[in-house]
C-alpha cells in the first residue's frame, strides 16, 4: 500500500487486506458488475468541490477521477450537497460511479469531528434544512475568525474573501478556512496554505475559532434519517483514540475512514483493527481539495483509494435505513 500524506512524503507498507492499494495506473475506466464481489476497480471516497472549500467544479472532480483510472468517486462537500447533481451528470458522461455524499462538521469534547454520509437522499427537505443551519454556523465561525485576524492586525473582510474566489458564490455554497487561507497568502501574512493554517487557522492557532456544533451522534442520526450510511472521517487527525472509541460506542456509525492522506501507515493499521473490533465498514479517500498556490491540500484525487467493492456495502447499509 502507498499512502501519500498531506506533507508530500510517501510511506510504503504491506497489508494483507489490500483494501487501500494505490493503483493510479488502473486502465479500466468503467464500472463493471462482478457478481457477488460487487464493483471492480478503485474508489476515492472523500473529495471536495467548489460547493464548499474545493477548487474544482463537481464535474471536474469526476473528470480527474476518470483520468486517474478510478471506477468511482464520492462528492463529500462540507455541510452541503449542492455539488452532487452536477457530479452525477458528469458520472454518466464519463461512465464512472459517483457516490452522493456529504461531510458534516460536529463537536465532541472540545474537538471538531467530521462525519461523512454516503448515499444520502440529497433532495430530502428536512436534511437540506439541517445542512442550511450548519452553513449558518460556519458563516458565524468565519466572521469570528476574521474578527480575530483583525485583532492581530490583519485586515480581512468576508467581502474580500468572496471577491477573490473569482466567481459568484451560490446560496447553498459556503466559505471555508482554505478560502481565508488563500487571502492570508495573497496579503503576505502567510507563505502558503500550510503556513496560514499553522499560524492562524488550525486548532490552537492564533485565529482558530470552533463554535458550538451538533454532536457526532446527531450527525449520524441526520444521515441515517436521510437514508444514508454515516462514516467517521479521518479519525487519526483527532489525536484521541479514546474519544474515537466513545463516538463509535454512542453513535450509529456504519464505517470508519481508515485510509486518509493525513494518516500514517500505523494509523491505517490501527483503524483497520478498530473497524474489525466494532464491526464497521472500512473506507478511505484523499480528502482532495485541489491545489492552492501550487500546493495540494491533504492529498491529490485518487492518491488514497479503496476497492470499489465497499460501495456495495455502503449502499447496502444506506438502503437498510430506508
Amino acid at each position: 500500500m502507498t499512502v501519500r500524506g498531506g506533507t508530500g512524503y510517501e510511506t510504503i507498507i504491506q497489508l494483507n487486506s489490500g483494501v487501500a492499494d494505490i493503483n493510479s495506473q488502473q486502465n479500466d475506466n468503467t464500472v463493471k458488475e462482478s457478481g457477488s464481489t460487487g464493483l471492480q476497480g478503485r474508489a476515492d471516497l472523500h473529495t471536495h468541490t467548489q460547493a464548499s472549500d474545493g477548487m474544482q467544479p463537481p464535474a471536474e472532480n469526476v473528470r480527474i477521477a476518470f483520468d486517474k483510472g478510478l471506477s468511482a468517486v464520492a462528492i463529500t462537500d462540507h455541510d452541503t450537497v449542492s455539488g452532487v447533481a452536477a457530479a452525477l451528470e458528469a458520472g454518466r458522461t464519463y461512465g464512472i460511479t459517483v457516490v452522493p455524499g456529504v461531510e458534516i462538521s460536529t463537536r465532541a469534547e472540545g474537538k471538531e469531528i467530521h462525519v461523512l454520509g454516503y448515499y444520502i437522499d440529497f433532495e430530502e427537505e428536512r436534511f437540506l434544512s439541517r445542512l442550511a443551519a450548519q452553513r449558518d454556523t460556519r458563516a458565524s465561525r468565519n466572521e469570528a475568525i476574521l474578527a480575530r485576524l483583525r485583532e492581530l492586525g490583519i485586515d480581512i473582510t468576508l467581502e474580500q474573501v468572496i471577491k477573490n474566489l473569482g466567481r459568484d458564490l451560490k446560496p447553498d455554497e459556503s466559505i471555508g478556512r482554505p478560502h481565508i487561507a488563500d487571502e492570508l497568502v495573497r496579503l503576505g501574512a502567510a507563505s502558503d496554505m500550510r503556513d496560514a493554517f499553522d499560524k492562524y487557522l488550525a486548532d490552537g492557532a492564533a485565529a482558530y475559532v470552533s463554535p458550538p456544533r451538533i454532536t457526532p451522534e446527531e450527525a449520524c442520526e441526520w444521515i441515517l434519517e436521510a437514508g444514508g450510511a454515516p462514516v467517521l472521517a479521518h479519525p487519526g487527525i483527532y489525536g484521541d483514540d479514546r474519544l474515537v472509541r466513545g463516538i463509535i460506542a454512542r453513535s450509529g456509525l456504519r464505517g470508519i475512514e481508515a485510509y486518509h492522506s493525513d494518516h500514517s501507515p500505523a494509523d491505517a493499521a490501527r483503524y483497520l483493527a478498530m473497524a474489525e473490533e466494532y464491526g464497521l465498514l472500512v473506507t478511505g479517500g484523499s480528502d482532495f481539495h485541489g491545489a492552492r498556490q501550487g500546493v495540494v491540500f491533504h492529498g491529490d484525487l485518487g492518491s488514497v483509494n479503496v476497492s470499489a467493492d465497499v460501495l456495495e456495502q455502503l449502499r447496502g447499509a444506506a438502503l437498510g435505513n430506508r
